[in-house]
């Protein structure tokens, strides 16, 4: 899906407030990933924004997801009065908008389909999987500058803070996105404590270090599958994904023809 005009300076102030909100299972910014239609903004301070989804019957639950971060994104501009999201060509596009729009809660629009619940339990998966894909990207470009196990499960918050990834684009560009959820999460907090952690918190010793690499890939495929999977769908459905050729296809992962990427390749991170 083409990126649409950006006009102004407003307009564009939230359209870098949009690339911080990402598609909950690939973890890939929406802004990226060609989902924003529209972006508008009124003198009057209002924003209207539309999105549309790879296929008609994307989750409701991913859905959801990404309406509300639009919107709060999007509210988080002190100029801006009033924010008006509309998702298209969707089977719950009426529902799912409703909702956002008069900011009602996913139990409470879904009920026949959750029976009262919320996200918070899917926000926490998702949480989850995006903080061990940003990981393996930086652990990835450790290795790569000829790091040792004992060296980088021994990294403190403060080492890691002063790290240089120059030279390993993928680990420099994830650096910062993965040290917004160890701290925002509470899982490193002071200058000493270990800037490798597993989920849970625990440390991470240098003898397993491997073994957790290897878990952190088979996620990393999983999500790259996933997005493979999605722009596939998308160029289907809208004929309009620009392709520039090197992206991984989904026969390339059928056919386990997707090499490790190079932590210095400039690529997305989505191929």
């Amino acid at each position: 899906m083409p990126v649409p005009q950006i006009r102004g300076a407003q307009a564009r102030e939230v359209w870098r407030r949009l690339s911080a909100v990402t598609d909950p299972e690939l973890d890939e910014p929406i802004t990226d990933m060609g989902f924003v239609e529209r972006l508008e903004v009124s003198r009057s301070g209002e924003v209207e924004i539309d999105f549309r989804l790879p296929t008609y019957w994307c989750s409701p639950n991913f859905a959801f997801l990404m309406a509300d971060g639009i919107r709060k994104a999007a509210m988080t501009p002190a100029w801006v009065q009033k924010v008006r999201v509309q998702l298209q060509d969707h089977c719950f596009a009426d529902k799912v908008n409703d909702g956002i729009n008069g900011q009602q809660p996913f139990g409470a629009i879904f009920a026949a389909l959750t029976e009262g619940g919320n996200l918070d339990e899917v926000r926490e998966t998702f949480r989850e999987k995006a903080f061990l894909r940003r990981q393996e990207a930086v652990l990835q470009g450790l290795r790569a500058m000829g790091w040792t196990a004992g060296q980088i499960t021994t990294l403190t918050l403060a080492e890691f803070d002063a790290l240089n990834l120059s030279g390993h684009a993928e680990a420099a560009a994830q650096k910062p996105r993965y040290r917004e959820i160890l701290v925002g999460d509470g899982l490193a907090l002071l200058p000493e404590d270990w800037a490798f952690v597993t989920w849970r918190g625990d440390p991470i010793v240098a003898e397993d270090l491997q073994d957790h690499l290897m878990r952190l890939r088979a996620l990393r495929i999983n999500m790259e599958f996933n997005g493979a999977m999605c722009r596939g769908l998308a160029a289907a459905r809208y004929k309009e994904v620009v392709r520039n050729g090197e992206e991984p296809e989904l026969i390339d992962f059928i056919l386990g023809r997707v090499p490790p990427r190079a932590c210095g390749d400039s690529q997305s991170s989505r191929g």
